[in-house]
């Protein structure tokens, strides 16, 4: 098992340094540059030579990529052309406030997805299976784009909540917690809802195929409440498909709050990554990429450990084949 989480660590190592080159090399391959976006055509040549001499962007491809990985290495990731800070103090900042988001929706998604499911799987026909069933697929059609500016639209008309950013900028330091959790109900509304459905139908079907199987039938003959066994035994026996695909769900509450943090003005990873691509700050830009691959990696593993949770087995497979 060592080995394999080793062999894991080191494939995390490997996505990172792999996505993050892949971003700056595309971003720099693209037309123009951050000096030709800030100047445009008012500044003279000689100007926008000295600026790109200054940030490196009048060397060659192959040459910037070299000083990067080699300084990147020494985990300095290079200065942000637009805020001109180190990109290694401008990402955990960002990435402290995209976790929070995800966590947060993460969190609601299994609170509301896994219950909600056990009792669509657990129950035949009815009225409310039938209810959850169909909001779910409402829910699994829309993106986190659209979810998120219905979201925006409600809030916006009935005045409950904020609509935007992270803070408010008249709330005492005393209320700021409040605040906080005030600001955090629609985009994180936004990121779990498409997510609650998907496990709610994973773990549905996962649940009506638990529920006939042999253990399972065996101790309804022995007389043992039904709620019980659904709620028990039924339960841990469904879990390992929704464990399985945990470090997915991860990733794409990720990729679905870089959405949702520019409709809602997050002071995240998505908003700061949009910012590097309209800016063509290459370096911010892989920054933000390799964070991105970072949070997945993660997940990924949060994802194996949950499996090797639930079901043992898979944990020893693993180890054999590392």
């Amino acid at each position: 098992m060592t080995r394999y989480l080793l062999r894991r660590v080191g494939f995390a190592l490997f996505l990172v340094v792999a996505v993050s080159s892949a971003s700056l090399v595309l971003a720099r391959l693209a037309p123009g540059d951050f000096v030709s976006e800030s100047f445009g055509t008012q500044a003279s040549q000689a100007t926008i030579a000295r600026q790109r001499a200054q940030f490196g962007l009048d060397k060659p491809i192959a040459g910037q990529y070299r000083d990067w990985l080699a300084a990147a290495v020494r985990l300095d990731f290079g200065y942000s052309m637009q805020y001109g800070r180190p990109v290694r103090e401008l990402i955990p900042e960002r990435a402290a406030n995209t976790a929070i988001l995800a966590i947060t929706a993460l969190f609601f998604a299994t609170l509301i997805g896994l219950p909600l499911g056990v009792v669509t799987g657990s129950r035949r026909g009815g009225a409310l299976p039938g209810a959850i069933r169909g909001v779910s697929i409402v829910l699994l059609s829309m993106p986190p784009l659209l979810t998120s500016l219905f979201l925006v639209f409600v809030a916006a008309r009935t005045g409950w909540l904020p609509i935007s950013g992270m803070r408010s900028a008249t709330v005492p330091e005393e209320g700021a917690l409040i605040d906080l959790l005030r600001h955090l109900v629609v985009p994180a509304a936004a990121i779990a809802l498409p997510v609650a459905a998907t496990i709610e139908r994973l773990q549905a079907q996962a649940m009506a195929e638990a529920i006939n199987q042999p253990f399972i039938l065996a101790t309804l003959a022995r007389g043992v409440p039904r709620s019980r066994i659904v709620w028990r035994g039924a339960l841990k026996a469904a879990l390992r498909p929704i464990a399985a695909i945990y470090g997915l769900i991860i990733g794409t509450l990720l990729s679905g709050s870089f959405a949702v943090e520019v409709i809602t003005a997050w002071p995240g990873l998505g908003s700061l990554m949009l910012q590097a691509l309209r800016t063509r700050d290459v370096y911010l830009v892989a920054g933000c990429a390799g964070a991105g691959a970072l949070f997945l990696a993660g997940g990924t593993l949060v994802s194996d450990l949950a499996l090797a949770w639930v079901d043992p087995r898979a944990s020893e497979t693993r180890a054999e084949h590392a």
